[in-house]
Formats: structure tokens, sequence, C-alpha cells
């Protein structure tokens, strides 16, 4: 299965950042990864950040409203991010679930917006700290992906992306053991849902992947992919994490342009 690395900067970067996009894509020109490269920057960016891609690596937004337009001040809908030139959009994010309040159903309804604008939909799943250490994370996550994904999600239109929120962003990461059994348990309930293109709907692990980790994270059964935070910010860290997924050469040089 082609692996998707994608880069969540979150409320990080102005124009000079653009930089790092374009390193990357530079990178990408050079080596030809075998890779599907996705980069989601701030709403501010995402214009600018399709241009800097140079058509090389896809553009995202960070979240999007069900409804195409209204009167939501400070939302963006799938058509906005789709009029930008974005191809992708994240929803779910566990940030986005606690300060929006996201319940399951209301992430569905956006990965359905999503679709409905064109756009590659990365659906955000995982559990709190408590709930791990409670012995409950196969149980909520299975109650997620039932309530997030609609029924009409297929492999060309939907990602998920397993992040346990408890390591996002803390330098804590499950063992190789959680985390296969993590994405087996996904795996199994995608194919029991949705067949024979559960088999080929991709799942990524996100939550502090980083150069040290990605290797061995990238290679566990099931883990089709990654979606980093901290280190996409900077491009030789970004493009080293791509290039393990692929065995391609890292890129020296976070301006090589």
């Amino acid at each position: 299965m082609r692996p998707l690395i994608a880069g969540n900067w979150k409320m990080n970067g102005v124009g000079e950042s653009l930089a790092e996009i374009c390193a990357v894509a530079q990178w990408i020109a050079e080596t030809g990864p075998n890779a599907d490269i996705f980069i989601f920057p701030p709403f501010t960016l995402v214009a600018r950040a399709v241009v800097a891609a140079s058509n090389r690596i896809g553009i995202g937004g960070q979240d999007c409203h069900a409804l195409p337009s209204g009167a939501f001040t400070g939302d963006v809908s799938a058509e906005m991010l789709a009029d930008a030139g974005a191809t992708a959009v994240i929803v779910g994010h566990s940030e986005r679930r606690q300060s929006c309040r996201l319940t399951d159903a209301m992430v569905a309804a956006r990965t359905t917006a999503a679709r409905r604008a064109g756009l590659l939909a990365i659906v955000c799943i995982g559990e709190t700290a408590e709930q791990h250490d409670g012995g409950l994370a196969q149980n909520v996550v299975i109650a997620q992906l039932e309530g997030s994904i609609p029924p009409d999600a297929n492999s060309t239109t939907t990602v998920v992306a397993y992040e346990p929120i408890w390591a996002i962003g803390t330098g804590r990461t499950p063992s190789l053991e959680e985390i296969s059994r993590m994405h087996s348990c996904i795996r199994a309930q995608l194919e029991g849902r949705f067949g024979e293109d559960g088999s080929r709907l991709r799942i990524l692990y996100g939550g502090s992947v980083n150069t040290t980790n990605a290797a061995t994270i990238l290679a566990a059964p099931n883990v089709d992919g990654a979606l980093v935070g901290g280190a996409s910010l900077r491009a030789g860290e970004f493009a080293e994490i791509v290039g393990t997924s692929t065995g391609s050469s890292s890129l020296r040089s976070p301006f090589a342009l």
C-alpha cells in the first residue's frame, strides 16, 4: 500500500515558513519518494502553500465546517478550502474535538462535507490517558471509528489517523506492540464494515512521530503512514520521515532550494 505522510502545522507558520514547503517540494522533485505527501498549514497559508508546493505536495486544511456556507463566524467550509487549492482536510483532531466540543456525529458530517467538496478526509480518532490507563482504549477507538466515519466512505476519499491523545506533543509514544494491536483492531473494524475496500483504507499513526521513532512505527503491521506534528515544521526532519517510509535519501539542508 502506498504510504501517506501528512504534516500538521497546527497554529504555527507565517509567510516566511513557506520556505520549508518549497524545500520539501524540491527534495521530492530530486528523489521522487513513493508516497503521498501532504502538509496542513494554518488557513492563512493554504493558498500560498499550494503555490509553494509546486504540485508535489498536497495541501490541506486543519478542519472544516459541515455546511458549505452560512452565518458561522470564524469557520471555514470544505468548499472554501477547495477553492483555495486544498485537496485534503483533517477532521476530528482531538484538539478540535475538545476545543469545539465535536461529537462523533459532527465529525462524520465534516467527513461527508469533505467528500462533497472533493477533498480527502483524514479522520482522527484516539483515546485519552485516563481511558488508556483504564483499559478502555479499544472500546473508545471502535466507538469513535463507527460514529465518525459515514457509511459511504471509501479508501479513495477517506483516511483514518489513530492518535492516542496522551501521546500528542508529549514526546511519549505507545509501545510498538500497542500500536500494532490498535491498528490491527482498526483494520478489523474497517474490513468488517467496508469489506474488501476496508483492507485498502489507509491507517496512519500520529502522536509524537519524529526522526528517531518513525522507522520503527512505519514498519509496524497496518501502519500505512504517519500524521506528523512538530517535526513537520522543519523541512529536513519532515523529509527524513518521508524518506524513512520509502527508503529515499533525506534532505540535508532545510533550505536546499
